[in-house]
C-alpha cells in the first residue's frame, strides 16, 4: 500500500513537470539572447553572437567601422523588457555614452527569431544607432570654446586673445612654381631653417597649407606684400591667447599649443592628437579650468562620403544624432602685476648669471613678483643662508684661502670643497653681512670658522626646525596656487656641512621667493608665508 502510494506521486509529479515544461513558451532563451546582445554591444564586438542572415564576422566588421570615429570610447548598453510573439522576440536596448562632460542616450529596438532550439538575432544597423542604414557610419565633430584669459592685478589681462598671422605656403596656390625654391624663400624671410622647412613642404599633399611660422600681428616686420611676392606663400590671420609680448612672464604663465605626445599620454584620453593644450605653467597647471569644454557634434553619414563631396555640397549630406554645446572656460585671476613684471624684466635684460626679482607687499602677504625671462624664481634652488643668532652687522672677516673647518671637529686632514678654485680673486675684508652674500670660497670660509664655533652650541636639527618654524623652509611651499619650493635644510650633517649649514651653505638651499619671504617677515612682523592664499 505505501509503495502504491508513492508511485503515484511520482508518476503525478513527472506529468506536472511535463506539463511545464510544455508551457514554456522560449522567454528565457530569447532573453538570455538579448542579455548577451546587450553585452557583446557593450564591447563593442559582436563576434560571439549568432544572427539571422548576416555572417557574425561581417556583423562583427561593420559594428567598428559605424563606430570607428567615437574610438576609444564604448557605450553601456541594457536589454530591457522582452516582447514575445511566438518564434519573434523584441526588446529595446538602452545606450548611454558619455561624451564630454555630458550624455548621449537613446533607445533602439532589437529583434530576435527562433531557429530551432535557438534564438538569433536579426541583423539591424539600427539597433546600434536610431534610423542608421546598412550603408551608413557615424562622424564626430569637436570644436573647441574659445580660452579664457588670465588675469593680473586689478584684472589687468595677461593673456588673451591678440591678432596673429600664420605664414606658410598654400601648396594649391603654387601652380607651376618650385615648392622648394618657394618654401627656401619664405624660410629665409621669416627666419626658420631653410632646409627643414623646403623637406615639410615637399612631404605635405598636394592640397596643404604647411606653416612656416606665426607672428604677431602687432609692431611684425615681415609685410603681406613680402609674404605673397613669393609664389605660394600667403599669411593667414587669426587670434591666439598670447602674453603681452613673447617673453613676458614666460616661465610663470607659460604657453598654449598642440598637446605634447606625454601630456597625451597622461590625459588619459582626454587630449588627442592635434588638440591645443597648455604647455608649463599656469596655462598647463589650470589647463581644464581655462579650456572649457568641447561642443561635440556626431553625425551619421554615407560610408563613401568623402570631405571634398561634403565641401562641394550645398546642403550638408550628413544628418545630426547628438550635440553638447561648448561650456566656455574660467578666467583665472593673478596679483601679477603688468607694470611691475616689465619693470623687473628689463632691469634684469643685461644681468648675468641667472637672476630673479621677487617683490611681495608682506602685510598684506600677497606677490608683486617679477623674474628675469626663463627663469623659475618660484622653484630654483640656491645656496643661502638661513639665519644667525649672533649679530654679524659690525663684524669685519678677512677673505682668505680656504680652511679645514673639519679639523676642528674630527681632527682631520680632509680638504676642503673649494680648495685649489683658480677663478677665485677677491682679497681684502668684508663686513660679515656682504661676506654671507658674496658665495665665494675665499670670503665663505671666515663664515664657516664663525659656524664652526657655533657648532658646540647647536646640532643639525636646529637649523632645520628653526627654518621651518619661522620661514616656512623645508616644510613645503606656500598656498600660491602654483607649484613653489622654499627651501630645503639637512636634519643631518657632520664636519664642515655642518659648519656650513649654520651659514646657510653645503645643502642647505632656498629659493628665490624664499628669501623675499624671508624680508617680508621682518616687514611684516610675523612669518608672511603663513597669509599667503
Amino acid at each position: 500500500m505505501g509503495n502504491s502510494k508513492k508511485l503515484s506521486l511520482a508518476i503525478a509529479g513527472l506529468i506536472l513537470g511535463a506539463s511545464l515544461v510544455g508551457c514554456d513558451d522560449g522567454r528565457g532563451g530569447a532573453e538570455s539572447a538579448a542579455k548577451q546582445f546587450a553585452s557583446a554591444l557593450s564591447t563593442l564586438d559582436v563576434g560571439s553572437v549568432a544572427f539571422d542572415g548576416k555572417d557574425s564576422g561581417v556583423a562583427k566588421q561593420q559594428v567598428q567601422d559605424v563606430f570607428k570615429a567615437l574610438e576609444p570610447d564604448k557605450p553601456t548598453v541594457a536589454a530591457g523588457e522582452l516582447t514575445l510573439d511566438g518564434d519573434t522576440a523584441t526588446v529595446p536596448l538602452d545606450y548611454t555614452w558619455k561624451m564630454g562632460t555630458g550624455e548621449w542616450k537613446y533607445t533602439v529596438s532589437a529583434e530576435f527569431t527562433k531557429s530551432g532550439d535557438n534564438w538569433l538575432a536579426v541583423w539591424n544597423p539600427a539597433a546600434l544607432v536610431p534610423g542608421l542604414a546598412d550603408n551608413e557610419i557615424l562622424s564626430k565633430g569637436t570644436q573647441s570654446p574659445q580660452r579664457a584669459d588670465i588675469l593680473g592685478a586689478d584684472d589687468a589681462k595677461l593673456v588673451t586673445y591678440r591678432p596673429v598671422v600664420n605664414v606658410g605656403i598654400d601648396r594649391l596656390l603654387l601652380g607651376s612654381a618650385d615648392a622648394a625654391a618657394s618654401a627656401t624663400k619664405l624660410a629665409e624671410l621669416v627666419g626658420v631653417d631653410p632646409a627643414a622647412y623646403a623637406q615639410q613642404v615637399a612631404a605635405s599633399g598636394a592640397e596643404a597649407f604647411v606653416r612656416a611660422i606665426t607672428l604677431r600681428d602687432e609692431g611684425r616686420t615681415v609685410t603681406d606684400a613680402q609674404i605673397t611676392a613669393i609664389p605660394g606663400a600667403r599669411a593667414i590671420p587669426e587670434a591666439q591667447p598670447l602674453a603681452p609680448s613673447r617673453t613676458f612672464a614666460r616661465a610663470v604663465l607659460g604657453t598654449v599649443g598642440e598637446a605634447t605626445a606625454e601630456q597625451i599620454e597622461a590625459s588619459d584620453g582626454v587630449l588627442t592628437a592635434g588638440d591645443v593644450t597648455g604647455i608649463g605653467g599656469l596655462q598647463q597647471q589650470y589647463d581644464a579650468q581655462l579650456r572649457g569644454t568641447d561642443a561635440v557634434v556626431i553625425r551619421a553619414q554615407r560610408a563613401d562620403l568623402t570631405r571634398e563631396q561634403i565641401q562641394a555640397a550645398g546642403t550638408d549630406p550628413r544628418r545630426v544624432v547628438f550635440q553638447l554645446a561648448p561650456t566656455p572656460g574660467t578666467p583665472l585671476k593673478t596679483t601679477l602685476d603688468p607694470n611691475l613684471q616689465s619693470l623687473a624684466e628689463s632691469t634684469l635684460a643685461g644681468v648675468g648669471p641667472a637672476s630673479a626679482i621677487v617683490a611681495l607687499r608682506p602685510r598684506r602677504g600677497r606677490s608683486r613678483r617679477g623674474l628675469r625671462p626663463g627663469e623659475q624664481w618660484l622653484q630654483h634652488r640656491h645656496a643661502g643662508p638661513v639665519r644667525a643668532r649672533v649679530n654679524l652687522q659690525d663684524r669685519r672677516f678677512a677673505c682668505h684661502a680656504p680652511q679645514r673647518p673639519d679639523a676642528r671637529f674630527e681632527g682631520g686632514m680632509h680638504t676642503h670643497p673649494y680648495r685649489g678654485r683658480p677663478d677665485v680673486q677677491e682679497r681684502g675684508r668684508l663686513p660679515g653681512n656682504v661676506a654671507g652674500v658674496r658665495s665665494t670660497p675665499r670670503c665663505l670660509c671666515p663664515l664657516v670658522q664663525h659656524g664652526v664655533h657655533r657648532c658646540a652650541r647647536h646640532s643639525q636639527p636646529g637649523p632645520a626646525r628653526g627654518c621651518r618654524r619661522r620661514h616656512g623652509r623645508g616644510g613645503g611651499g606656500p598656498a600660491l596656487g602654483a607649484a613653489a619650493f622654499l627651501g630645503s635644510v639637512p636634519g643631518e650633517a657632520a664636519g664642515t656641512e655642518h659648519a656650513a649649514s649654520m651659514i646657510g651653505q653645503g645643502k642647505v638651499l632656498l629659493s628665490p621667493l624664499a628669501a623675499a619671504i624671508m624680508a617680508g617677515s621682518v616687514g611684516k612682523g610675523s612669518p608672511s608665508h603663513r597669509s599667503w592664499s
